[in-house]
C-alpha cells in the first residue's frame, strides 16, 4: 500500500478506506466537482469509447463507489438535497423548478446550507457554476465564485458545476478531442439504433473527454497553488443523460452516477465500495473530512470514520419536472431494485417540452409510428400505461427489461422491497405524497411560460399552456 511520506506516521484506520494521521493538516480544501447530465459512462467504469485518464487517474488513486445514486434524477431537486444534505422530499423542494413565482418555498429553520457550517468555520466559500435551488436561500453564504480571493492559509469550500451531458455540441465541434463515431456505439437494447439516436450517443459520449480536459484544468491549478495534495475532492454527476429512460426517470440510467472521492493521505487509494450510497453522502462526509460536526437532523451520512454504518439500499424520487406531473419512488439494493409508480394510468413518455422537443424523442417516435421501433422498445418507451409496481433482478438483468412483480419466485423480495419503501416514506415525512397545491402549481407556471418569451423559444409557450391543460384534465379524472 502506498501513502505518502508526508503521512507514514502514526497511521489509525478510523473506518472504511481512511487514513488519518495526526500530523495531517486539520482543515483540508474541500472540493466538490459536480457535472451534469451524464450517467456512468467513464473510462472508470469500464466505458471504451472515452478518453479520460486525468478523472480516471483521480478515481484510481481514491476511493470508487459502484452504487451511487442520485435522491432525484433531475437537476434542481438534485442539487437542493445535495447543498442541504437532506432527501428533497423532506424538505420541500421535490419538485423541479420549483418556488420561482409568486408562491415561495421556505426549507425548514433548522437545516442549514452546507456552506453555511464551513463559513461558521473559517472556510472561504465558493460557487462555480448553477445556484438554482428550490427554496429561499441567502446567497451571501458564498464568497466568490472561486477560492481566489481567499486569506493567505485560509482553506476553501467549493463546489464547481461543469456542463457535461448539456455540452454535446460544443463537444462534437472540439478540434482537441478525438470524437466518438456514431457507428461505434453501443446502445442500451431499449433505444433503437435510429441514426439521430445514434450520433446524439456519440456526442454524449465525446463530452467525457471535454469533461477530462476541463477537470484537468482544474487539477492543474491546484498543484501550481499548491494545494492538491491538501485538497479532499468529491467528483459525481447530478443525475444520468437526459435520454428516454435516463434524466427525470428512476431507473439506473437516471438514478445511477459515477462517484469518487480523492484525498491524498486521507482516503486509502485504489479502493472500491459497493456499498449503496447517496449523492448527499458528500455533505456530512465533507463536514467530517473537515472536522465539522455533523448536524443530527441530517439524513446525510459520512461514508468514512468511525461511526460509518453502510446504507442497505438507496432511494431516488422524481415528481413534477416542469409542466408534467409524475410521483415515482425507487428502492435499490445491490441485488434488485422496485418501483412504484404514482401515475400507472399515465404514459411512460408523457407530454414534456423540455424533452419532447429533442431530437432522440422525435426520431423515437417517429420510428414508433412507422413500426420500427422493436417489441420491447414499443413497449418500455411508447406504453400509454405502466404497471403501478415495478421489480427488477439487476444482477440477471441490469438493463431493467423484465418487470417481475408478478413472478411467484420474487414475491418475499417484492414484499421486502415494498416494505422498505413504507418505512422511508413515513419517517422522512416525504412531502411528495401530496398532490401540489393548484396555486403553487400555476404560480411556477407562470415563471416558465415568461421564460419561454424572455429566452426567445416562444414557439414552446403554446405547448406548454397545451400540457398544462391536459396535467390538470387528468388531475380533475383522477388519472
Amino acid at each position: 500500500m502506498k501513502i505518502i511520506t508526508l503521512f507514514t506516521l502514526s497511521l489509525v484506520i478510523f473506518g472504511p478506506c481512511l487514513l488519518h494521521s495526526e500530523s495531517m493538516p486539520v482543515r483540508p480544501n474541500i472540493l466538490w466537482l459536480v457535472v451534469e447530465d451524464q450517467s456512468k459512462h467513464y473510462g472508470f467504469n469500464g466505458e471504451k469509447l472515452v478518453r479520460t485518464p486525468v478523472i480516471d487517474a483521480l478515481a484510481n488513486q481514491g476511493v470508487v463507489f459502484t452504487n451511487a445514486s442520485v435522491t432525484a434524477p433531475v437537476c434542481s431537486t438534485a442539487r437542493s438535497a445535495l447543498i442541504t444534505g437532506m432527501f428533497q422530499t423532506s424538505i420541500g423542494a421535490h419538485h423541479h423548478r420549483s418556488g420561482r413565482g409568486v408562491e415561495k418555498i421556505q426549507k425548514p429553520d433548522h437545516v442549514k446550507l452546507i456552506p453555511e457550517f464551513f463559513k461558521k468555520a473559517g472556510y472561504y466559500t465558493a460557487l462555480g457554476g448553477k445556484s438554482d435551488y428550490n427554496f429561499v436561500w441567502d446567497s451571501s453564504i458564498f464568497d466568490a465564485r472561486d477560492w481566489s480571493g481567499r486569506k493567505k492559509g485560509q482553506p476553501f469550500f467549493a463546489k464547481i458545476c461543469l456542463s457535461g451531458g448539456k455540452a454535446r455540441k460544443q463537444a462534437r465541434k472540439s478540434k482537441t478531442i478525438p470524437h466518438v463515431t456514431a457507428s461505434d456505439v453501443k446502445l442500451p437494447p431499449y433505444y433503437p439504433r435510429h441514426p439521430v439516436v445514434l450520433e446524439d450517443w456519440a456526442a454524449y459520449l465525446d463530452t467525457f473527454t471535454l469533461m477530462d480536459q476541463q477537470v484537468g484544468q482544474i487539477i492543474d491549478r491546484l498543484k501550481k497553488e499548491g494545494e492538491y495534495e491538501n485538497t479532499v475532492i468529491f467528483f459525481i454527476t447530478d443525475h444520468g443523460v437526459s435520454h428516454a429512460r435516463g434524466k427525470q426517470f428512476c431507473y439506473d440510467e437516471g438514478m445511477m452516477i459515477p462517484f469518487f472521492v480523492h484525498g491524498p493521505g486521507r482516503v486509502k487509494g485504489g479502493a472500491v465500495r459497493q456499498d449503496p450510497v447517496l449523492h448527499i453522502d458528500l455533505a456530512a462526509t465533507s463536514l467530517y473530512f473537515a472536522g465539522i460536526e455533523v448536524p443530527k437532523y441530517m439524513e446525510s451520512q459520512s461514508l468514512f470514520g468511525p461511526n460509518f454504518k453502510a446504507r442497505t439500499y438507496a432511494i431516488s424520487a422524481r415528481d413534477r419536472c416542469d409542466e408534467t406531473y409524475d410521483q415515482i419512488r425507487a428502492v435499490r439494493t445491490r441485488g434488485y431494485k422496485y418501483i412504484r409508480n404514482g401515475y400507472p394510468d399515465r404514459p411512460h413518455l408523457q407530454p414534456c417540452a423540455y424533452k419532447d422537443n429533442k431530437g432522440t424523442y422525435i426520431a423515437i417516435r417517429e420510428w414508433g409510428k412507422q413500426g420500427k421501433l422493436s417489441e420491447l422498445q414499443e413497449k418500455l418507451l411508447l406504453a400509454l400505461t405502466r404497471s403501478e409496481e415495478e421489480l427488477y433482478d439487476l444482477k440477471k438483468d441490469p438493463w431493467e427489461l423484465n418487470n417481475l412483480v408478478d413472478n411467484p419466485k420474487y414475491q418475499k423480495t417484492l414484499g421486502e422491497m415494498r416494505q422498505s419503501l413504507d418505512k422511508w416514506i413515513q419517517q422522512s415525512g416525504d412531502q411528495g405524497q401530496t398532490v401540489e397545491s393548484e396555486e403553487m402549481y400555476d404560480s411556477d407556471m407562470k415563471v416558465y411560460l415568461q421564460g419561454m418569451i424572455k429566452s426567445g423559444r416562444s414557439e414552446r409557450f403554446d405547448e406548454i399552456k397545451k400540457n398544462i391543460s391536459l396535467m390538470k384534465k387528468w388531475w380533475k379524472e383522477g388519472k
